[in-house]
């Protein structure tokens, strides 16, 4: 099987840094495993790495659609995997980063996607609720698919409503999904302690907000139209702006508010990555963790 390195972890616990340091010590190129960093339009919202940053490594699934372009885990799935087979055929070592769990999870594990015929009278109906409106719905139709999907999760409940106007419960399709892994991948976990993460957090959205979050935000909002229903426009960071744009908020509310929900999104990945696949865990706080981490990969890659 090909090997691929995968770092996953919390928003904002240091995967970006770590990966460079890796790609660079063991001749790797990286492939994006964040659902947000593809748009070409949304870099600070998105903590996407800048250019310097990169110190030189090929990224791959960053600045490859526009922001209102379709985008979805099956087609990161068809890509990152191309990406992966391209870049060990150069000898180079293929890592994934990033925080979006099922994403990683469906490169790595023989995961399967339905091949549903699109109901376009349906889907337009989805589309014009509201997120409470389609999460009762959801509820209705599958209960058990609500333990699995956000209730802000518009993009992936809109995906479950459909298939069960289709006759399939999500919730079905996820039980019986193959869990074997299809590379030989060796799964890092950054982790730290919670408060002191979420106390990065909120300094990296004031961070944000000095580099021009807003400024990218207003931008996109007053040169296109319905950016609220763009898939795009879910991300935390991007979504919380939608209440003072309609004048219902403070800004200083929405900037609350992105704290709050990136913290919670933080809590999340903490309890997905731990239960879906199986990690290396490393805390950033302990001083010999990078020469562990580091003996560990090797151990791996001379298997």
């Amino acid at each position: 099987m090909e090997k691929v390195l995968v770092i996953v972890g919390p928003t904002g616990v240091g995967k970006t840094n770590l990966s460079i340091q890796l790609a660079k010590q063991y001749d790797g190129e990286i492939i994006s495993g964040d659902s947000m960093q593809i748009y070409q339009e949304m870099s600070i919202g998105t903590a996407k790495i800048k250019e310097d940053e990169k110190q030189g490594i090929p990224h791959y699934l960053v600045d490859e659609y526009h922001f209102d372009e379709e985008y979805n885990v099956k087609i990161f799935q068809q890509k990152a995997r191309d990406y992966i087979h391209a870049i060990n055929a150069k000898k180079k070592l293929a890592m994934i980063v990033g925080g979006t769990g099922l994403y990683v999870k469906s490169v790595i594990y023989d995961y399967q996607f339905l091949d549903q015929k699109e109901d376009t009278e349906f889907l337009t109906y989805l589309k014009k609720r509201s997120n409470d409106e389609l999460w009762s719905l959801l509820k209705i139709v599958d209960t058990k698919a609500c333990e699995n999907i956000h209730h802000n999760n518009r993009q992936r409940i809109i995906r479950a409503l459909s298939m069960a106007h289709d006759g399939i419960k999500k919730s079905e399709v996820i039980a019986c999904q193959d869990h074997k892994p299809v590379y030989d991948a060796f799964i890092i976990g950054l982790t730290m302690e919670r408060d002191a993460l979420y106390e990065r957090i909120n300094q990296r959205v004031d961070q944000m907000m000095e580099e021009g979050l807003f400024e990218e935000i207003n931008e996109l909002v007053t040169t296109h139209e319905n950016v609220w229903q763009l898939q795009s426009f879910q991300g935390i960071g991007y979504k919380e702006w939608k209440a003072y744009f309609e004048k219902q908020c403070p800004k200083e509310a929405c900037i609350e508010q992105i704290k709050k929900n990136s913290r919670n999104f933080a809590k999340r990945q903490y309890t997905w990555f731990r239960n879906q696949m199986k990690v290396h865990w490393y805390d950033i706080a302990d001083a010999s963790y990078q020469e562990q981490l580091r003996k560990d990969v090797e151990s791996w890659l001379h298997q």
